[in-house]
């Protein structure tokens, strides 16, 4: 939380504790309590600004009614030296607290002497975590799940940041295993068939029918002609892949980019299978007792791993029985490693090799059953499957004039990233896909994305920065310019509207980390919408410009406050600034 937030809560605690400890010394209370109490802030701001449940706690151990005790405490407790001015006692014993005018300049100051800082926090201790998120399948174009997910990733990275983490974003590349031969295979025949025509030549059902493959060998062709014909197979599709693949990867990471999403790292998994970390891996496993051989492949005792770990968890037998777990697949009876045995590898590199406190992926709902064989395998590799965190993000339905749309009007085939950042602005796609938890199914509507309006919740937000920069201009034409406060002109922001303003700029460190600990930046830009519902509705019951010359200075201070505050958030979340709309 905010340094002064934090300094609040700790004064009321440190009040309402020497109120407890000059009760019990004039024997008042039975003797000085020791059972912890929570503060927090009442959802009603009609019970106070916070309020302690110490009262209801200490009720069974001081022998007393709750009632009783919060009176108690009221009648010995001074509020000296701290932000708050009364406490009073309500209902069966709830100690409410109220803060003074001071509290609130404080907190506006606190706002501009941390400037482009303003909601950052050391909370998470400088812990280094690992955030993989969109690693699409460098074999075809990235669709809206990727869309959703690259918005998703790369906000909670920055979210993360903001609290205080050592925070590497990856993309994760699968440029080895089937997805990759069933890739050589595809572009094979789409070459060939260009030269010996597609009656000739064809194309396996479980193969990529996609548009791309065909103009990726058609790519090959202008360059090489039919040279490669009559080469060997293998020959012939390891030059298209060569080919082939550096310019799918390529241009992921220019539509990535597009996208404003810079990757600290692009793993490819490639470097596990050659490098020999896979093969490490692989007879750590079998060292440890998890693997056995059976119809010529290596498998996986899951069930086994599965099993204990359910059960130390206190599930019975009969519920585990129900889950009707499975062994895995390790290496293939032609001594092909599955994508899962390269998939722990790749976990053990991120977690033991480069040392990462925590891995955290954003994966398609579809992997559930995935999440806990990889956790599970983790554990029994000695590295941990609780340093692993996976985010389940649901899909995404583009709607238009209320319909669900699947093509593009561009193509007219299935609406790929780069179809959608063509079609709508880049902070409409980025704030509204993490307008809600990624758990949740979206509807991600084309119409509101494009609208100029206050329906639409990036350009509120974008218009509320560039409303009080014309307000700063418009002052500024007069003479008037955004100056220092003194507490006491700060003091003067009295009115319910610039409370409720300057509480929720308090909050603001408070919403990081809890974005943090949940990995859910949606909080955040919920956050920033409602800082500029509250600044519109401030401006319109406060005048900025009024006759009073010091309530004036202190209105613009606010101003200043709120413009920075959205600043901050915005660009933490890689969206444009607008000084003028």
């Amino acid at each position: 939380m905010s340094y002064l937030v934090n300094k609040v809560q700790e004064q009321l605690r440190s009040a309402v504790m020497s109120a407890a400890e000059l009760a019990a010394q004039n024997g008042e209370l039975a003797a000085v309590p020791s059972a912890p109490f929570k503060t927090e802030v009442p959802s009603d701001r009609a019970n106070g600004d916070f309020s302690a449940n110490a009262a209801m706690v200490w009720a069974r151990e001081l022998h007393a009614a709750p009632r009783k005790i919060a009176e108690i405490i009221r009648d010995n407790i001074s509020l000296d030296s701290t932000y708050f001015t009364r406490m009073e006692v309500a209902g069966p014993g709830f100690m409410n607290f109220y803060l003074g005018d001071r509290y609130y300049a404080d907190i506006l100051k606190d706002v501009r002497q941390k400037g482009a800082d303003y909601g950052r926090s050391d909370y998470g201790k400088g812990q280094r975590i690992n955030v993989e998120f969109v690693s699409a399948n460098p074999t075809g174009p990235m669709h809206m799940g990727n869309a959703r997910g690259g918005a998703l990733g790369d906000c909670l990275a920055a979210v993360l940041d903001f609290a205080g983490y050592d925070v590497s974003r990856e993309f994760y590349i699968n440029d080895a295993g089937n997805q990759i031969d069933k890739f050589a295979l595809s572009l094979d025949v789409r070459y060939r068939q260009l030269y010996l025509g597609e009656d000739a030549v064809e194309l396996p059902e479980d193969s990529y029918h996609g548009e791309d493959i065909k103009q990726r060998a058609k790519e090959f062709a202008d360059v090489y002609g039919d040279s490669y014909i009559n080469s060997e197979e293998s020959e012939r599709r390891k030059a298209l892949v060569d080919f082939a693949l550096p310019k799918n990867i390529a241009a992921m990471q220019e539509n990535l980019t597009k996208y404003r999403i810079k990757y600290d790292t692009w793993f490819h998994e490639s470097v596990l299978h050659n490098d020999g970390e896979l093969a490490d891996t692989i007879q750590l496993m079998k060292d440890k007792g998890l693997t056995y051989e059976k119809d010529g492949a290596l498998w996986y005792k899951n069930i086994e791993v599965q099993t204990e770990r359910l059960l130390a968890q206190g599930k019975t037998q009969d519920e585990i029985d129900k889950l009707e777990l499975k062994d895995d697949v390790l290496i293939r009876a032609n001594g092909n490693p599955t994508y899962f045995a390269a998939d722990i590898a790749y976990h053990r590199n991120k977690l033991s090799v480069r040392g990462f406190d925590r891995a955290i992926d954003i994966w398609g709902a579809d992997h559930h059953g995935h999440v806990a064989r990889m956790q599970g395998a983790l554990d029994a590799i000695g590295v941990g499957g609780d340093k692993l965190d996976v985010i389940l993000m649901q899909l995404v339905r583009l709607t238009r004039d209320g319909e669900v749309v699947r093509m593009s009007k561009r193509t007219g085939k299935a609406i790929t990233l780069v179809d959608l950042l063509d079609e709508i602005p880049i902070d409409a796609v980025r704030f509204l896909f993490n307008m809600r938890e990624p758990g949740s199914q979206m509807e991600f509507d084309l119409d509101l994305a494009v609208e100029q309006s206050s329906k639409n919740p990036v350009y509120y937000c974008q218009y509320a920065h560039a409303r009080i920069c014309s307000i700063l201009k418009k002052m500024k034409a007069d003479g008037i310019e955004p100056c220092e406060c003194t507490v006491e002109e700060l003091e003067m922001l009295r009115e319910e509207p610039e409370r409720e303003l300057i509480r929720h700029l308090a909050a603001l460190t408070d919403e990081i980390v809890a974005a943090a600990k949940n990995y859910d930046p949606a909080k955040i830009t919920r956050y920033v919408v409602e800082l500029a519902t509250l600044f519109h509705k401030f401006y319109n019951s406060c005048r900025v410009g009024c006759d009073d010359e010091k309530l004036m200075k202190a209105r613009l201070y606010l101003c200043v406050c709120v413009k920075d505050t959205i600043k901050n958030i915005l660009e933490m979340l890689h969206i444009t600034v607008p000084d003028s709309m």
